[in-house]
């Protein structure tokens, strides 16, 4: 079973960026779709990017697109969300998760993965 263990989060003003980073552990990631989700008080958890096992394929929400990037380290076992421009709206808790694909597709679904870990809070404020 894998453990993922997310850290990065933090307060940030409008305009500014953070590095959020999950280690993963028990597998290698090579053998897992990763996702990154956040929640906001009340909405439901929300996709923000995700990437293929292979790491060849991304996929992000409309609202971050060109903002944020999802990217992966094969030899540190991590993945990471690049998040730039941050706006209050980006205000949420940040998941990330996993799902054991031997696909080269990326998931967006919550139902999707089988992995989450214990999410790490991003403020913006403004």
């Amino acid at each position: 079973q894998v453990q993922l263990v997310e850290s990065g989060g933090g307060l940030v003003q409008v305009g500014g960026s953070l590095r959020l980073s999950c280690a993963v552990s028990g597998d290698a990631i090579s053998a897992y779709a990763m996702g990154w989700f956040r929640q906001a008080p009340g909405k439901e958890r929300e996709l923000v990017a995700a990437i293929s096992s292979n790491g060849a394929n991304t996929g992000y929400a409309d609202p971050v697109k060109g903002r944020f990037f999802i990217s992966r380290d094969i030899a540190k076992n991590t993945v990471s969300l690049q998040t730039n421009s941050l706006k209050p709206e980006d205000t949420a808790v940040y998941y990330c998760a996993a799902k054991r694909s031997v696909h080269y597709g990326y998931f967006t679904q919550v139902t999707s993965y089988d992995t989450w870990g214990q999410g790490t809070q991003v403020t913006v404020s403004s």
